[in-house]
């Protein structure tokens, strides 16, 4: 037998059900998965099925049913919660044993393809394989070889050191490779710090990355708009949480090609590339991850919304999470043709404002949450390039000065503001406030 299936087999031997409890405790309860109850939930579930029901096959439709309250017999092919939770619970645990699990002995995984955990030893760390006495020279030798390791002679009475020339050469090599290591280092903290000395832009931010709570960054459901346009149909949210919307686009009056194209469409994870864009620029606000969490629309949970921040990235058609927070609002997208809707025009505004060619339209609301406790930010624009200017709007050291004038305030309070963007060939070019609100008291 080969000496690493030797090892394996002595190691299965000796692993007992505790060990294996106690580790996936330990990982469920990390900086990874602290604040992840879902996920939590998802890893001991994964872990109870194997270790206590001995199961070796878990079917996603047991798992969505018992952990993601989905029905016993809800199609997989058109809700994907399991499969994207399942990947970033594998993220979160090769996390876990890169940072604070780095002494585990005992590794846990979930392979790809299945949804069994997997129990293995730690390889150790290759070492360093020492020299053979057999290659040192005995005592007393000199070599060629071994002299000139030691002295190098210039004519008859002139010698160099070796050992201090390469020293020499070693700390030019490290004192030019501190330097250049400095520069990308200063580069690399410009790229993700800069933002931090622009004092508008960091004032409003770091109320997120200061809070108590974790921020959720909630990007919109591109398919689920796609199909909601397509069927002419406008769901709730309630629709989009209990999937009762796919039923109602079952009974829908269209043509069984039509059918098949929006349950295709619906069965893919689709997003709106300049909502990533987005996302990820407010990710870097957070460079290590543990107070910013990206989401779709689709594997977005009620539970996070009590306990996180949120920030909400696209018009309500395709994240429906914004219907939380649509009575709060005076500006609002309309469902039915890209514009927005003033619902209480002050003198000089107008009760609408619609899209053209060349100018789309952004409401960007930050408010409180209903219960005071955390804070969101709705970032709704009428086209894919008003959603992008909304969000430079919200990292321009010059917007948020202008902006805190507009309120008379030295620092932000709590607003709405209408974004009228101009673009070209999908790209934004210029943005201004045409219309906005403070919330009551808020400076």
């Amino acid at each position: 037998m080969a000496t690493a299936e030797r090892i394996d087999v002595e190691f299965r031997a000796i692993l007992t059900t505790a060990d294996c409890w106690e580790l996936l405790e330990r990982v469920a309860h990390s900086a990874q998965l602290r604040r992840a109850a879902r996920l939590q939930e998802l890893l001991l579930f994964l872990g109870k099925r194997l270790l206590t029901d001995r199961c070796n096959r878990l079917q996603e439709q047991e798992i969505g049913a018992k952990v993601f309250h989905r029905p016993d017999s809800y199609d997989t092919s058109l809700d994907n919660i399991v499969r994207a939770s399942v990947s970033d619970l594998r993220r979160r645990i090769e996390a876990y044993f890169n940072s604070e699990g780095s002494r585990e002995t005992l590794l846990v995984e979930i392979p790809r393809g299945s949804y069994i955990p997997v129990f293995r030893p730690r390889e150790p760390r290759a070492g360093v394989t020492p020299r053979s006495q057999s290659q040192a020279p005995g005592p007393g030798t000199e070599s060629a070889g071994s002299t000139a390791n030691t002295k190098l002679a210039l004519g008859h009475n002139r010698q160099i050191n070796i050992p201090w020339i390469v020293a020499g050469i070693v700390i030019a090599a490290l004192f030019a490779a501190s330097l250049f290591f400095w520069n990308q280092n200063r580069a690399l903290t410009d790229s993700i710090y800069g933002w931090q000395r622009e004092p508008s832009v960091a004032a409003l931010w770091s109320r997120f990355l200061n809070a108590n709570s974790d921020t959720d960054v909630v990007t919109s459901d591109a398919g689920f708009g796609v199909v909601e346009t397509l069927s002419q149909k406008q769901f709730s949210l309630n629709d989009y949480l209990t999937h009762s919307y796919v039923s109602q686009i079952n009974g829908a009056n269209l043509s069984p090609e039509m059918h098949g194209v929006l349950h295709r469409i619906l069965a893919w994870d689709l997003a709106n590339p300049y909502e990533i864009v987005l996302a990820r620029r407010i990710l870097a606000l957070d460079p290590r991850g543990g107070k910013i969490h990206l989401y779709n629309a689709r594997n977005y949970m009620p539970e996070l919304i009590k306990r996180d921040n949120i920030i909400l990235i696209g018009a309500r058609k395709s994240n429906p999470w914004d219907e939380l927070f649509d009575r709060r609002l005076n500006f609002i997208t309309d469902f039915h043709s890209p514009r927005v809707l003033n619902r209480d025009p002050s003198p000089g505004e107008q009760p609408s404002y619609a899209n053209s060619d060349s100018v789309g339209y952004c409401v960007v609301a930050y408010m409180p949450k209903p219960d005071e406790n955390g804070m969101v930010f709705l970032i709704e624009g009428t086209n894919a390039e008003a959603t992008e200017a909304g969000g430079d709007f919200l990292f321009s050291e010059d917007k948020l000065t202008g902006l805190k004038k507009i309120f008379h305030s030295s620092t932000l309070p709590y607003f709405q503001i209408l974004l009228k963007v101009s673009s070209v060939r999908g790209t934004p070019l210029t943005s201004a406030v045409v219309a906005f609100r403070a919330y009551p008291g808020t400076y």
